[in-house]
C-alpha cells in the first residue's frame, strides 16, 4: 500500500489532475488515500463521495475544500425514475396507470427515492450486499445499537429520547472520556444519522433529529442479521421468528399475538428475555404473564388499549428491570408492585389515565426520569399529577413532567429544589383563580432558584388558563446552564427582567409578551447563542422598532408571532 501510494504520488507531483473516489468508507480510509496526491500549483481537483458525513467533513479540512450534500429527487424527476424503473421508460406508463403512479409517488417519500437511485444501477440482489458493506463497517457499539432498531414496525418514526433511554436500560452504553451514558447514547444515535443507516425525522431548531425512521430495505437486513445472531424475535401479522430461535429468545417484540403465536410463546422458554416490547396492534389477552420474564430490563406497553385486560401480577419480581413505560395506553392506576423495583430508572406515564402516584414512589432512588401528563398531537398539554412529598430525596432525577403545581403540596414543591441533579422540567402551573396559587408561586420561584445554580438545561411551563408567570421576573441567581424556555398559557407579560444577554447557552425562547420595547428588543438581539425565538404579542405596536443587521446573529429560525398586524418594525 505504501509503494503504491509514493508511486501514485511521484507519477503526479508534476501533472494536473482530476481524481474522483467513490464511496470511501471511513475517515482512516481517507488518511491513507490523501497522501498519494501532492499539493501543486496546477489546480488540481479531487472529487470524493461518501455516506458518512464525518468522513466528508475530514476530506475539507486543511484546504479549500467544500462539501455537497445531495438534495432528494423533485417530483418530477421521481415521477422519472418510477416510470423508468417499472415500466422502462416515462412513455411506456399506459395512461390507465399515471393517476395511480402519481399517487403512489405523492405517498412515498423523498429519501426512499435516494436509496431506489441504486436500484437502477445495480441488481435488487446487489443491493444487501451494498447495505452489508455499510452494517459490517461500523464498530461494534453501533452494530449493536443499529440492530436494536428492528424491534419497530415498517415505517415507525422512532423518538431520539426514547431509543436512548432504552439502550441506556439494555446495558448497550457505557460512560466514556467524561460523558454520561446519556450523551454517550445521543452521539450514537447522530452517528447512525452520519453514517445514513437511519433516516432523521423531526429536525429541531438545532439542526438535530428528534427522532429516525429506518428504510424498509435497510430493516429487513437488520431483522435477517438479528434472526441469524438471535439478537431480537419477532411476532408480527406478517412474520414471526419465534420458530426459528435456536436457544432463548434475548428480546422478544410482539407487534400482533393471536392463539397460534401464544401457543407457541407458551412453550417457550422466556426467563431470559431481557426486553419485552408490546406494540398497540395486540390482543393483550394472549400476551404470557409478566411472572414468567423474569429477567427483564426493559418492558414498554406502547399505545395498548385494554391493557387491564393484562395480568400485573409478578412485575414486582422484576429486580433487574431499568426502563418501564406504559406510554399512551389506557391504564388508570399504577401497579402496586411497580414500588418494588428499586434498580428503575425511567418511569414513563405519558398520555395514560393515571391522575395520582402512590406515596411509595419516592423509594425508587435510582429513578432518573419520571415523565406524567398528557401531551395530544393538537390541542393544550395538561398534567393532574401531585408532586409526590419527599420527592427531594429522589437524588438522581434528571428528567420530570406533567406534574401539577397547585395539587400538590407547598412542601412537594419546595422540595423540587433539592434536585441538584435535574435538567429537563415541564410543570403545569394553573391556578383555577386559588388564593393558595400565590404561595406556590412563591415556593416554585425559591425552588427555580436553586435549580438554576446546578444542571437545570430545560424549563416548560404551560398553563391552561390566564395565570400569571410573572413572578419568574425575580429569578436570582441566573440560571447560567438554561439552553431551551418555553411558556405556554394565555397570559401575557412584560419582558422577563431575568432574560439577559449573560445567558449564553440560551438557545430557544418561546414567550408571550404584551408588548416589545426597543430595550426589549436590543436584549432578545444580543442573545449570543439564540437559535430560535418565538413571541406572541397582546397589543398593538404603537413604536417603529428598528432591529440592527447585528443582532440575533445565531438565528437560525424567528417563528415571531403577531396576534394583530404590526408593520413597525424596521431592519437596519
Amino acid at each position: 500500500e505504501t509503494i503504491c501510494i509514493a508511486k501514485l504520488r511521484e507519477l503526479l507531483k508534476d501533472k494536473r489532475y482530476l481524481i474522483v473516489i467513490d464511496d470511501i468508507w471511513s475517515i482512516s480510509a481517507w488518511d491513507a488515500i490523501k497522501y498519494a496526491f501532492p499539493e501543486n500549483d496546477f489546480c488540481s481537483r479531487i472529487i470524493a463521495t461518501t455516506h458518512n458525513v464525518d468522513v466528508a467533513r475530514s476530506c475539507c479540512q486543511g484546504g479549500n475544500g467544500r462539501m455537497y450534500e445531495m438534495e432528494a429527487l423533485s417530483d418530477l424527476h421521481s415521477k422519472r425514475l418510477f416510470f423508468k424503473r417499472i415500466f422502462g421508460s416515462e412513455d411506456c406508463c399506459p395512461n390507465v396507470l399515471k393517476q395511480i403512479s402519481n399517487k403512489i409517488l405523492r405517498n412515498v417519500e423523498a429519501s426512499h427515492w435516494q436509496l431506489s437511485a441504486y436500484q437502477v444501477y445495480y441488481p435488487l440482489e446487489g443491493m444487501n450486499s451494498i447495505l452489508s458493506l455499510s452494517y459490517n463497517d461500523l464498530p461494534p457499539n453501533l452494530k449493536t445499537c443499529l440492530l436494536y432498531l428492528c424491534i419497530y414496525p415498517e415505517d415507525y418514526v422512532i423518538e431520539r429520547d426514547i431509543l436512548v433511554r432504552r439502550w441506556i436500560g439494555e446495558g448497550f452504553i457505557s460512560e466514556e472520556r467524561g460523558q454520561s451514558k446519556q450523551e454517550v447514547a445521543e452521539n450514537h444515535f447522530y452517528e447512525l444519522i452520519n453514517k445514513s443507516m437511519v433516516q432523521p425525522v423531526e429536525v429541531g431548531y438545532d439542526g438535530k433529529a428528534r427522532a429516525c425512521k429506518v428504510h424498509d430495505m435497510m430493516l429487513e437486513l437488520l431483522i435477517s442479521k438479528s434472526v441469524e445472531n438471535n439478537f431480537i424475535s419477532l411476532a408480527s401479522h406478517s412474520q414471526t421468528d419465534l420458530a426459528k430461535c435456536d436457544g432463548f429468545i434475548r428480546r422478544l417484540s410482539v407487534q400482533h399475538i393471536d392463539l397460534e403465536l401464544a401457543s407457541i410463546l407458551a412453550n417457550e422458554e422466556l426467563s431470559h428475555v431481557r426486553s419485552l416490547t408490546v406494540m398497540a396492534s395486540t390482543c393483550i389477552k394472549h400476551l404470557p404473564g409478566l411472572v414468567r420474564f423474569e429477567a427483564l430490563r426493559v418492558l414498554e406497553f406502547q399505545d395498548c388499549q385494554n391493557l387491564h385486560e393484562y395480568d400485573m401480577n409478578g412485575i414486582d419480581k422484576l429486580f433487574l428491570l431499568k426502563y418501564l413505560s406504559f406510554r399512551g395506553t389506557d391504564m388508570l392506576k399504577l401497579p402496586s408492585g411497580v414500588l418494588r423495583l428499586y434498580d428503575l430508572e425511567t418511569l414513563d406515564l405519558r398520555n395514560t389515565h393515571i391522575e395520582g402516584l402512590p406515596t411509595g414512589i419516592i423509594q425508587l432512588v435510582k429513578l432518573q426520569h419520571l415523565l406524567t401528563g398528557r401531551y395530544p398531537y393538537s390541542g393544550t398539554a395538561h398534567g393532574k399529577t401531585k408532586i409526590p412529598n419527599g420527592i427531594g430525596t429522589m437524588k438522581n432525577l434528571q428528567a420530570i413532567s406533567g406534574f401539577n403545581i397547585i395539587k400538590s403540596s407547598l412542601c412537594a414543591v419546595e422540595e423540587l429544589g433539592n434536585l441538584t441533579v435535574l435538567k429537563d422540567l415541564i410543570l403545569q402551573l394553573d391556578s383555577g383563580g386559588s388564593l393558595e396559587y400565590k404561595r406556590h408561586e412563591e415556593m416554585l420561584l425559591s425552588s427555580l432558584c436553586k435549580l438554576g445554580t446546578c444542571k437545570l438545561q430545560s424549563v416548560w411551563m404551560y398553563s391552561n388558563d390566564s395565570t400569571s408567570l410573572q413572578f419568574l421576573d425575580s429569578w436570582s441567581p441566573l440560571p447560567y446552564n438554561l439552553q431551551m424556555f418555553q411558556m405556554t398559557t394565555d397570559y401575557y407579560f412584560p419582558m422577563p427582567k431575568w432574560i439577559v444577554p449573560a445567558l449564553t447557552g440560551l438557545a430557544y425562547l418561546d414567550l408571550n409578551l404584551i408588548e416589545v420595547t426597543e430595550e426589549g428588543l436590543r436584549i432578545l438581539g444580543e442573545m449570543p447563542a439564540l437559535l430560535y425565538l418565538s413571541i406572541a404579542f397582546k397589543t398593538v405596536q404603537k413604536e417603529r422598532l428598528t432591529i440592527k443587521d447585528f443582532a440575533f446573529s445565531c438565528l437560525k429560525r424567528n417563528s415571531t408571532l403577531f396576534l394583530r398586524t404590526i408593520g413597525n418594525v424596521q431592519f437596519t
